[in-house]
């Protein structure tokens, strides 16, 4: 024997206590009907939600490990403090080449932005027979 368990789905358990929930406050019935119809995804959200959550945190918890108390162990600490120094110093780099790429990201951008602009100037040129800007001069 089954045991009907509360479900994200049309079975007689669920509609029972969407129709009580009706009854007894409409707010009830309406976040019942909503887990019926859509409670497969919440999963989803949670985890996502979750995720978000995380990596919103991260820095915040990186940077609370630098300010917690000592251990107590002086050699611990200490390897403790260069481990923490010596990644604060790799995150720095790689936010610089970061950085850098970003940089050569966008020059790249400009350059067949104008490579691009100076090719129709190109076929505007030999399409209407005018001289161009650049034969003025």
């Amino acid at each position: 024997m089954t045991v009907n368990t509360i479900k994200p789905s049309w079975n007689p358990l669920s509609i029972a206590l969407m129709v009580l929930g009706f009854v007894l406050f409409w707010p009830l019935g309406l976040a019942m009907l909503a887990y019926i119809l859509w409670g497969d995804n919440m999963t989803g959200w949670k985890r996502e939600a979750k995720c978000q959550w995380d990596r919103s945190n991260l820095k915040n918890v990186m940077d609370g490990m630098q300010t917690t108390t000592r251990s107590g162990n002086a050699a611990f600490d200490d390897y403790r403090e260069k481990e923490l120094a010596r990644l604060e110093e790799e995150r720095k780099k790689l936010e610089s080449m970061r950085k850098e790429f970003d940089d050569y990201m966008e020059d790249l951008r400009r350059a067949k932005d104008q490579d691009e602009f100076d090719r129709f100037m190109r076929n505007r040129h030999n399409r209407t027979g005018e001289p161009s800007a650049g034969d003025a001069i």
